[in-house]
């Protein structure tokens, strides 16, 4: 698997990108789970949308989620020059600059949004991160990823206590992070707070080491073009709230700043994972639609 994720990755991106969209119709049309998982999501994200509006929505998603990955295969494989090529506009590029000067460190919010991957080369030019990172079941992925990311300035952590001593002691001397905060938790690690209209059990890690360090906080998105010509990056300014001591305030907050990065381009989002599968009152949105 691994010689075929290097061979794979040697293929020219335009390529790469028809045959995920290819495989993202094929999706749709064939009902599968990923189909319905995503349009699940988006009933309960967009109720307001009418049928029709809905499943253009799921067809654009699944090849979004398709591309996202095959792009991501792209970029490990590549060069860092050709990837921060890809790159076409930074849009807040002043903000990012402005929050690694704080003392007390920066943390990036990165929902499973746009092409996040190409975020690690672009951010790596500017700062020297510490990111929590957790193999993959499979080795030869595992192996391809962690060879990638290992050429870059990042230092990887594993998610579990130690990871987030390090963490905290890199953002105490002025460090960066990103996390990735829109997962299901485990429940000792997360509360319930609305998120696109449920009460879903949410990540409190971020929150937590943000109260704790008062470092700053942005959003960080990449975003594919619509014309497949390259790539965004788009920092943005998110409330203050994120920084109460008041966990469920800054939950609560965090949840619905991502929204508000999420609602620039949805099709971009990964509605694929089951995120509302707890909820609050031992819920299962997924197992309440499917039976």
């Amino acid at each position: 698997m691994y010689a075929l994720l290097k061979n794979f990755s040697r293929l020219p991106l335009k390529f790469i990108q028809f045959m995920a969209t290819a495989v993202g119709s094929l999706l749709y049309y064939s009902n599968s789970s990923a189909r319905t998982t995503t349009e699940i999501n988006l009933k309960s994200a967009y109720p307001e949308l009418t049928e029709a509006e809905r499943q253009t929505l799921t067809k654009k998603s699944l090849k979004s989620q398709c591309m996202t990955y095959a792009e991501s295969v792209k970029i490990w494989g590549s060069s860092t020059e050709y990837a921060l090529s890809l790159i076409r506009d930074i849009h807040g590029a002043d903000l990012f600059l402005n929050a690694l000067q704080n003392p007390n460190g920066t943390l990036a919010v990165v929902p499973h949004f746009g092409t996040w991957e190409l975020l690690n080369v672009w951010v790596n030019q500017h700062t020297s991160p510490v990111i929590m990172y957790k193999p993959s079941k499979h080795k030869d992925l595992d192996r391809f990823m962690l060879e990638a990311r290992q050429r870059l300035n990042a230092t990887l952590v594993p998610t579990d206590d130690t990871g987030v001593r390090a963490l905290f002691k890199h953002l105490k001397q002025g460090g960066f992070s990103a996390i990735l905060p829109d997962h299901v938790p485990k429940e000792s690690g997360g509360i319930y707070s609305p998120f696109y209209g449920q009460k879903a059990l949410s990540s409190t890690l971020l929150s937590k080491l943000a109260a704790k360090t008062q470092c700053s906080v942005i959003g960080l998105s990449c975003l594919r073009r619509d014309d497949l010509s390259g790539y965004d990056i788009y920092v943005t300014e998110l409330s203050s709230e994120i920084l109460s001591k008041d966990l469920q305030l800054s939950v609560d907050t965090l949840n619905k700043e991502m929204e508000r990065m999420i609602n620039y381009a949805p099709e971009q989002y990964l509605w694929g994972y089951k995120r509302f599968r707890k909820i609050e009152g031992g819920k299962n949105t997924f197992y309440l639609t499917t039976t």
